[in-house]
């Protein structure tokens, strides 16, 4: 397993010294571990190949500007010689600030499930507690450059992705790796944290909304509708809620928790889903979703779709608790 590693990461060094082009994206709606994948492979490329012209592109997103900015480009200047690699994205179609076909290669990097081939350096590690992870792994397994600033977001994408250390995707390695990057790079992690859990006032009222609001069943399914009217009660964005539902993993007798936003301007219903035990991506794919077996999430246009999620998640929860009173 270790040698079919080395021999991975030795293919995604190569192709990567292959292109004097290359862009980096993530997916839509990006969170801390897709921006800070994304933009610390940009650096570290462009520190180790000077000469390279290397991007990193998508929507800016404004609570996420620590992380370093991201580059505007005109796809047509280099559609026959440009590599594109896209870092914590399961699917083609949720790939922001680029269109694929523009481009002469491209492979992922990710820790999503998925059956979704990109190119032929794919790189999937479902074991893996975030895309940062991947990207400490690959810096340091190639002697890629990284200095203080990469390693910093290295480490807020990996503390944010792994919720603190404290999902089941967590693993010894994740230390080992976080721990060789700290040795290496000389960081003050302590003093990062606020750029991941420092809020307006505003957000701590709306996480109080939500904990007085959120409807638990007897089954142990919670989940709460947020609509346009209580964003902008609380003045707070669609991609909040996102941002809070790791929040909630610590209500006792709750295995399954979700969080339905519906986003105005983009029309669409975002619905977080997270879990401690019952396996929910199986559930987020049948309504056109996916993610890990024990985070996943649905993007829908359809609002009749939401009530069906939702009984389907108080199903699989019913199911659960029923094999755990079973087994005591």
């Amino acid at each position: 397993m270790r040698a079919m590693l080395k021999l991975e990461l030795k293919r995604i060094l190569k192709k990567i010294k292959q292109y004097d082009v290359i862009v980096i994206a993530r997916h839509i709606s990006p969170d801390p571990d897709a921006i800070a994948s994304q933009i610390s492979l940009r650096d570290a490329i462009k520190l180790t190949f000077p000469k390279k012209e290397v991007y990193a592109v998508g929507t800016s997103v404004s609570k996420f500007k620590y992380y370093g900015n991201l580059d505007r480009i005109d796809e047509t200047n280099f559609t026959q010689d440009a590599l594109l690699i896209a870092c914590d994205v399961p699917n083609a179609s949720r790939i922001d600030g680029v269109d694929k076909s523009a481009f002469k290669e491209i492979f992922k990097i990710d820790h999503h499930p998925s059956d979704e081939v990109f190119g032929e350096c794919d790189w999937v590690d479902e074991t893996s507690s975030s895309t940062c992870q991947m990207i400490i792994e690959l810096l340091l397994e190639t002697g890629m450059k990284l200095d203080r600033k990469i390693a910093e977001n290295l480490y807020l994408g990996v503390v944010s992705d792994s919720d603190r250390f404290l999902i089941s995707y967590t693993s010894a390695k994740t230390f080992h790796l976080v721990s060789k990057l700290i040795d290496k790079s000389q960081i003050d992690f302590t003093n990062l944290y606020p750029y991941l859990y420092e809020r307006p006032l505003q957000e701590i009222k709306f996480h109080g909304y939500l904990s007085q609001n959120l409807n638990v069943s007897e089954n142990g399914f919670a989940y709460i509708i947020i609509t346009p009217e209580i964003l902008k009660e609380y003045g707070v964005d669609p991609a909040t809620p996102s941002n809070m539902i790791n929040d909630f993993s610590n209500i006792r007798d709750v295995y399954v928790w979700t969080f339905v936003t519906y986003d105005e301007k983009n029309e669409v219903y975002k619905v977080n889903i997270r879990s401690k035990g019952p396996v929910i991506n199986e559930t987020a794919a049948l309504f056109g979703g996916g993610g890990h077996k024990f985070a996943s999430g649905v993007r829908t246009h359809n609002k009749e779709d939401i009530p069906a999620l939702l009984d389907a998640l108080e199903e699989v929860c019913r199911k659960y608790k029923a094999e755990i009173n079973d087994v005591e």
